[in-house]
């Protein structure tokens, strides 16, 4: 397995989340008052806490920390000589050290430099998404979670692959380059097919569905569930004998899809009365049974107590020094490889692990510390 050094911004910290998933040793190396990520509430815990952020706990787990002050110049020896044993280093731009640098200290690296990383609302503005998410003739919304910079650091995750593979299989030292900006703009292809191919634009559906006349978000007694009616003259008709619906079962135009479609309102309305009477598994469970698709509108609390997840090992149970047995996403990778992950680093965890192993001696460090390095 390789060693990866992670010096990667939060647009991209999730691709060596996953690299470490399948087993690589990755290093994340952190400035001394502890990087940005750390910071990033919700915190588990009654108060913020350099330790205990969601974010850092999920993914910095399977890390390790060397803490560095990296405004000192010896922090950056340091750096150097830890690039010289790494396969590869994934650093979001600016990049702490000059490039040519970096390579002189190890031809044979892959570096992954990750640039446009700017504020997240202007770059999901930037790429498209924005315009295509919200109510129509209402103000674009943001999705929460900041679940766009799983996305991207999905990709950065597969470059980096890829080139550790192309470097196994030459012997040469890789450089790429990942743009945040192009892999957000990359979820809008389909609206730009739609535009080039039939002058089409893509506008934001709210809580309906675009593929079918019926289809989207309907109320329930606790939350939400979505549903695709199917199109055919015989899947409507056995929606309406599960609905039992007295004025839709009363409109026999309904049976084409076309007719529904200029009657919608009327249909959501309808349905969204008739919902509310049932919980979202109930209403889910009995659209399953007769074939129309459906789903539950999951929330982050539905997901931790997912009976699937804990079947398929992607949440799975861990001891925390700080937290006790908890269940933790181990993640697909991770649950797959079947790879447990220990928990996320304390600040500079590794610190002493990690000079030791670049022959650095006491007198050594106790020259780091002197000159501000540590």
């Amino acid at each position: 397995m390789a060693r990866i050094i992670d010096m990667a911004a939060h647009p991209a910290v999730y691709a060596a989340r996953l690299l470490a998933e399948t087993g690589n040793e990755v290093i994340r190396i952190e400035s001394s008052q502890g990087d940005s990520l750390r910071r990033l509430g919700p915190y588990l815990g009654d108060k913020p806490d350099l330790e205990k952020g969601a974010y850092h706990q999920f993914f910095n787990a399977g890390k390790q920390s060397l803490k560095l002050n990296l405004e000192a110049p010896a922090a950056r020896r340091v750096v150097l000589d830890l690039i010289g044993t790494a396969d590869a280093l994934i650093a979001s731009s600016p990049l702490l050290l000059e490039e040519s640098e970096i390579l002189e200290a190890n031809p044979r690296l892959v570096l992954i430099k990750v640039i446009n990383d700017e504020p997240e609302l202007c770059a999901v503005a930037r790429s498209g998404l924005l315009a295509l998410t919200g109510h129509p003739g209402q103000r674009p919304v943001l999705l929460g979670g900041h679940v766009v910079y799983a996305a991207t650091g999905l990709y950065v995750s597969v470059a980096a692959a890829g080139a550790l593979f192309c470097s196994q299989l030459t012997g040469q030292g890789q450089v790429v380059e990942v743009s945040i900006r192009q892999c957000l703009e990359s979820f809008v292809e389909q609206a730009m097919v739609d535009y080039t191919s039939w002058g089409q634009v893509t506008e934001r559906v709210g809580y309906r569905g675009a593929i079918t006349a019926v289809s989207g978000a309907f109320p329930c007694t606790d939350g939400y569930w979505m549903v695709s009616v199917p199109q055919s003259p015989d899947g409507w008709g056995k929606f309406v004998d599960w609905v039992q619906d007295p004025v839709l079962s009363a409109d026999a135009s309904l049976v084409d899809e076309a007719e529904r479609d200029a009657k919608k309102d009327l249909i959501v309305e309808r349905l969204g009365m008739w919902s509310k009477g049932f919980s979202k598994i109930e209403i889910v469970t009995e659209a399953q049974k007769r074939h129309v698709p459906a789903a539950p509108v999951s929330t982050p609390l539905d997901l931790v107590d997912d009976p699937q997840l804990k079947a398929r090992g992607f949440l799975s149970e861990t001891d925390h020094p700080d937290f006790g047995r908890i269940l933790f996403p181990l993640g697909a990778i991770g649950s797959l490889w079947g790879n447990k992950l220990n928990p996320a680093p304390s600040l500079g965890q590794q610190n002493a692990k990690i000079l030791a192993e670049l022959g650095y001696k006491e007198a050594d460090i106790q020259e780091l510390v002197e000159g501000g390095a540590l």
